[in-house]
């Protein structure tokens, strides 16, 4: 039966071990997308469609992919006729995750086991809609029935963390931390940069005129980001490239970025190599975990970035080699020992082998110092996540992995945590059946309660 309560679940192994120790545990979600003054504001939905579609441009995309016109989409359509063009959109997705994450939110969140069809649609939008109204569908009581203990943030240095405050001294069922996130100031070449420096000169209260004077200020705003709870960066580099410069160089190119000339690519790579390493070794000394997104290819579709802006449904998978720019990058870092905790992502599943192999050479001192992180995005699906754990599992130490993340701007998204734990026991199951592994539940019992919660509780040091 459709979703029923051992979907995914294909041997009996599987099944106890995620009904008996998987599905209980709480959830850390350390890297998502969710705004501190949605949290803190903990309003509820107006409808279905905000809570389901807004910013979702994975929905985006396969209903671009089913021929419905972008004004359903993103454009001027109502509420009620985006969320009815959805409802003709999912009978056509079964094989793809959405397909499942849809209905399961509708049925853990709503208690609503109706398929979600254009004849079913107005039933749905009726009985979800009278839900949202109620106390029971704010946004943090969303989270807390969630059995959600951390919440981290996606954060720019400088970012006042007002909420992240706020929620800190009134929130006491789970916790809201910021992650640093400074892209924009690697990011030398993009428009705006200079306005960016001057919002982070007045955040750190320090004058940001020179190369060094950046540096400080970043050091800076990591020092309060720890203050305030966070222990964890995220970059998202997609290319990655190795070129190392001086202090005279770096200030040079500095300050061609602050006047917004053009920069040889030479120059960027250098710019961006030498300003990650410095930022490597603030997060050596404060014990952080950095965290590499590698190889998204952005903003494909010119003429929808134009129309639309970003991170609207228009980004692919890149394949350029990543193993030398990176064996530099973290070779670099170990040198001087301060290599961080690091998880590695790529958006490209051909590069867990070469991530897996490469990880393994820095390793030391703490369990899954290195961490091959969790099927992103595009492979944020059963295929996505099996590969995943075997090319972990195969070429490192699964029981040390930390698990799933949300990487998601709904509140609804936390039922990825039950897909994956289903994913994790069928997995585990498997490798039982097989004869790989003994038919032992205290030990398999800790490895998926590992998986699920225990690693990322001690690993990050919340």
């Amino acid at each position: 039966m459709f979703l029923n309560d051992d979907f995914l679940l294909s041997t009996d192994w599987a099944k106890k071990l995620f009904h008996e120790h998987a599905a209980a545990m709480p959830i850390i979600d350390y890297h998502c997308h969710l705004e501190p003054k949605e949290i803190y504001e903990n309003q509820n939905f107006t409808n279905i469609t905000e809570a389901w579609l807004s910013g979702d441009h994975y929905k985006w995309r396969l209903m671009r992919a089913c021929g419905v016109p972008e004004s359903h989409i993103t454009g001027e359509a109502s509420d009620y006729d985006k969320f009815m063009v959805w409802c003709e959109t999912v009978p056509k997705l079964i094989g793809n995750p959405l397909y499942t994450w849809t209905h399961l939110e509708l049925k853990r969140f709503f208690d609503i086991d109706l398929l979600v069809t254009p004849e079913n649609a107005e039933t749905i939008w009726t009985l979800v809609n009278e839900k949202l109204k109620t106390t029971a569908f704010k946004r943090r009581e969303i989270i807390r029935r969630s059995n959600v203990k951390v919440v981290c943030t996606t954060d720019d240095p400088s970012d006042d963390l007002a909420y992240h405050k706020l929620l800190a001294d009134e929130e006491s069922h789970f916790k809201v931390l910021p992650s640093f996130r400074p892209d924009k100031a690697l990011n030398i070449h993009h428009t705006g940069f200079n306005q960016w420096i001057h919002r982070l000169s007045e955040s750190s209260e320090m004058p940001v005129t020179t190369y060094e004077e950046l540096i400080a200020a970043l050091g800076s705003r990591i020092d309060f980001f720890h203050k305030l709870g966070g222990r964890l960066s995220d970059h998202a580099l997609d290319i990655l490239l190795y070129e190392e410069a001086d202090s005279d160089t770096l200030e040079a190119i500095f300050q061609k970025g602050l006047r917004g000339l053009p920069l040889t690519e030479t120059e960027l790579h250098s710019y961006r190599t030498e300003t990650l390493i410095r930022l490597i070794h603030f997060y050596h000394q404060y014990g952080w975990t950095m965290q590499l997104h590698i190889h998204a290819y952005r903003n494909c579709n010119q003429r929808m970035l134009a129309q639309l802006g970003p991170d609207t449904g228009y980004d692919g998978i890149n394949d350029l080699s990543i193993t030398i720019p990176l064996q530099q990058l973290l070779n670099r870092a170990e040198s001087s020992n301060q290599l961080p905790k690091t998880i590695l992502y790529s958006l490209n599943p051909n590069d867990y082998p070469a991530l897996v192999a490469l990880l393994g050479c820095f390793q030391k001192e703490v369990a899954g110092k290195l961490q091959l992180g969790s099927g992103w995005w595009f492979n944020d699906t059963r295929a996505g996540m099996r590969e995943q754990l075997t090319q972990l599992a195969d070429g490192s130490v699964l029981h040390n992995f930390v698990g799933m993340l949300t990487d998601s701007r709904s509140f609804l998204s936390y039922t990825r945590h039950e897909y994956f734990r289903r994913v994790l026991c069928e997995f585990v199951g498997e490798i039982v059946e097989r004869g790989e592994a003994p038919a032992d539940e205290k030990t398999l019992g800790t490895l998926v309660q590992a998986i699920s919660y225990t690693n990322a509780e001690h690993y990050f040091n919340f």
